[in-house]
């Protein structure tokens, strides 16, 4: 799948209908600075509800945005137009615990009783670190297609909460920084809950069982430079994990890092959540 890449200061709707085109399949790290995006996961109706309460009690890594009624792909809070079958750059289908498939467009694979969950990502508070003059590795480094590196992903030894059939490890994104870089993103990532909020670990990667940050999980592995350490914030690739070691009978996702990019602007989230 080749694409032309679009400039990064694109408009969410503008993006949404690239995908739904056909003409963009990449990783949304670094487009539409500024707005929020969101990871996907759609489900039968029979464990929506187990998922729910996974959500509840995992509010780190599945920070919950929006849970749409079941058969309906079109979210009401978080953007105008969109159509979750369409307006994603990737998907994954998942069955009985494997991944079976990679598609553009999931109109066909729709079914009435699928329920949707928009959560929330890290991508959404790296607007913020830049602001603030920090660095953000995967968006410095660009792949030779011209369009900056997935965040790098991993499966930790770190087990979440299990709610119904669902159970399996947290995952983590990494972003490499200076130790005083790392208190000034826990600080700032902080007032961003809805978006996995501050980092759950810093330093050395096995100690949550990453046997070696250079091969990521999910995402591209990026340099660490001299006098910098791994900052691992929780991540929303998390039910991905989730859904390989519970193996519902199916379930569609986004392919990690290719994002729900919504109408709202960073921080419109988490001051709703605050106000309610």
């Amino acid at each position: 799948m080749v694409d032309d890449v679009p400039n990064r200061d694109i408009t969410p709707s503008e993006l949404r209908r690239l995908c739904r085109e056909g003409k963009f399949h990449r990783s949304t790290a670094g487009f539409c600075p500024g707005y929020v995006q969101a990871n996907l996961v759609i489900l039968p109706r029979s464990v929506a509800t187990d998922f729910f309460r996974f959500c509840d009690l995992n509010r780190q890594p599945c920070p919950l945005l929006e849970m749409l009624p079941a058969g309906e792909p079109r979210t009401s809070r978080l953007s105008r137009d969109a159509d979750l079958r369409t307006d994603l750059p990737l998907y994954r289908i998942y069955r009985d615990g494997e991944l079976v498939a990679e598609k553009t467009d999931i109109s066909n694979d729709w079914r009435d009783d699928f329920v949707s969950f928009l959560l929330g990502c890290s991508f959404t508070f790296e607007s913020a670190l830049l602001a603030a003059g920090l660095p953000v590795r995967h968006l410095e480094e660009i792949k030779e297609d011209g369009s900056p590196k997935n965040v790098p992903m991993y499966r930790t030894n770190v087990l979440c909460r299990s709610a119904g059939i669902f159970s399996g490890p947290m995952v983590v994104s990494m972003r490499p920084m200076t130790p005083a870089q790392a208190d000034e993103a826990t600080r700032i990532t902080f007032d961003f809950p809805s978006s996995h909020g501050a980092p759950v670990h810093r330093g050395d990667p096995a100690s949550i069982g990453i046997a070696d940050i250079d091969r990521p999980d999910w995402g591209d592995a990026v340099t660490i430079r001299p006098g910098e350490i791994p900052v691992f914030w929780a991540c929303g690739v998390t039910p991905q994990a989730v859904v390989l070691a519970s193996a519902p009978e199916i379930a569609i996702t986004h392919s990690p890092g290719h994002m729900f990019v919504t109408d709202l602007r960073d921080g419109e989230i988490d001051t709703f959540e605050r106000s309610r």
